[in-house]
């Protein structure tokens, strides 16, 4: 995240527009796998910021081998996500509007590892056991992918 960190030695924690490249991955089956962030302890699909020249999915399989140690396969673009639930305060105090590109991914391989420090845990979850502490940000990703693959309504 060299992109990001930079512009925040500028700027300190005034709201920036961040591009970021997401995955929701599932099982194909009706589960997707969340992550627990460390920093707020809410749950979220794997992804972050989108470095200068980086392509999309390029950056979404960074993300998710930075986050989980895991290679995603086949990735299939959901949606761009983007608006004023999008826009995030981190504990720290940064400020993001976020646009979220949003990636499905039914194939991927690797021993789960938490590598850069952000995550907590991973847990997968189906249409009924979506955690309460859900961060904004996913919601409507995961409700696109429930109706898009399993012609389910969720109301998260």
């Amino acid at each position: 995240m060299g992109y990001i960190k930079n512009i925040r030695k500028k700027i300190g924690h005034e709201t920036i527009i961040m591009p970021c490249a997401c995955v929701i991955i599932g099982d194909g089956k009706g589960n997707i796998l969340l992550q627990q962030r460390k920093d707020d302890g809410k749950w979220g699909h794997h992804g972050g910021a989108i470095e200068i020249d980086e392509n999309t999915v390029e950056a979404a399989k960074r993300e998710v081998k930075e986050e989980l140690n895991l290679e995603v396969e086949d990735l299939e673009l959901l949606g761009v996500y983007s608006g004023k639930s999008y826009h995030h305060i981190y504990p720290n105090g940064d400020e993001t509007s976020c646009i979220d590109i949003v990636y499905v991914c039914h194939k991927f391989h690797g021993e789960f590892n938490y590598l850069d420090g952000e995550v907590s845990q991973t847990k997968w979850f189906n249409q009924d056991t979506i955690p309460s502490n859900l961060s904004d940000n996913p919601k409507e990703a995961i409700r696109d992918y429930f109706k898009k693959y399993f012609d389910i309504d969720l109301n998260i």
